[in-house]
């Protein structure tokens, strides 16, 4: 399986810290700062895995479910949130898993690999 993973999150620090983490693991990654330009990259290269914020300016995690759907995109998601129903907000978006913040790297990499396995 391709390890081409988009990092999607309005935090700087929390994006550059997943992306960096899973860069050193071997991994191929891109980001994006809110939905918006998740949906470009997407459309220009659809990754094998994404990480999602929920609450983003411009395009939040909603708003890129179903912008995939309508474009007909399936991407393996892992929905990174730290609302305090972290979990129904992932079964709302139909999320693949879910990371709630905080989270540790072991978390981040279990949730993927959980991702890459289905």
């Amino acid at each position: 399986m391709s390890r081409h993973i988009l990092v999607v999150d309005d935090d700087p620090g929390i994006r550059d810290m997943v992306a960096f983490a899973l860069e050193d693991e071997g991994y191929d990654v891109v980001t994006a700062a809110n939905g918006a330009e998740a949906i470009e990259q997407i459309e220009h290269e659809p990754p094998t895995a994404m990480f999602l914020d929920v609450q983003m300016p411009v395009l939040d995690g909603w708003g890129v479910a179903r912008r995939m759907r309508e474009r007909g995109y399936w991407v393996p998601t892992i929905v990174m949130t730290a609302a305090s129903s972290a979990e129904e907000r992932c079964r709302q978006l139909g999320a693949d898993a879910c990371l709630p913040k905080p989270f540790s790297l072991d978390d981040l990499f279990n949730s993927l690999e959980r991702v890459r396995r289905n």
